[in-house]
């Protein structure tokens, strides 16, 4: 600026600097609202896996001891939630048609622990398998990927109680006080 120029007053409006104050919070809110929306969103939807929600279909197997009083008797007096870990698990819906004499337990964040009775003797079972004593009732484990079949052998009849890997073993004891309470104990028969 050369010294003849005059510097003019700067003019401002008495409303400008509260309304620019009001503008930049409401700019400021509505981000942080959609933010805000973003990460819940983000947090209630969780992907869904399949077999964790709705009712549970479980395909039949060979189940000739099904309808026989033993399975009968058990199925009517399990729980209606088992321990999974830290959790509990409520009783699962089946999808129809329901395998006969099988009854499952489960959440939206935990695969199913599915129990089957009135099972052939597992071929797996000789005079040599490893046996798992839990409640004073005899288990034959059966691997599989990301869970496990534990097969009761000294009852009247078999039971398969398929437990995912990161259950515990939480299921398995309150099973086994429920079989140990219910079914009479019997001899293990096991091929040679």
């Amino acid at each position: 600026m050369t010294q003849r120029e005059t510097k003019l007053p700067e003019t401002r409006s008495a409303l400008s600097r509260p309304l620019l104050a009001a503008v930049g919070l409401a700019v400021v809110l509505v981000i942080g609202f959609a933010a805000l929306g973003l990460v819940l969103n983000t947090v209630d939807q969780t992907p869904e896996v399949p077999g964790r929600t709705g009712p549970l279909a479980l395909v039949s197997i060979d189940a000739p001891d099904a309808a026989s009083a033993p399975c009968t008797s058990l199925i009517e007096k399990l729980p209606a939630q088992l321990p999974s870990g830290k959790d509990v698990l409520p009783r699962r819906e089946l999808a129809s048609p329901a395998p006969p004499a099988t009854v499952a337990w489960g959440d939206t964040e935990h695969d199913p622990v599915v129990l089957r009775c009135g099972l052939p003797r597992p071929a797996e079972l000789s005079a040599t398998s490893q046996l798992r004593v839990i409640s004073d009732v005899q288990w034959l484990q059966l691997p599989g990927s990301g869970s496990s079949t534990w097969v009761v052998v000294d009852r009247g009849v078999h039971i398969a109680l398929t437990v995912p890997d990161d259950a515990g073993t939480g299921a398995l004891q309150d099973v086994s006080t429920a079989v140990r309470d219910l079914l009479p104990k019997q001899p293990v028969k096991a091929t040679p």
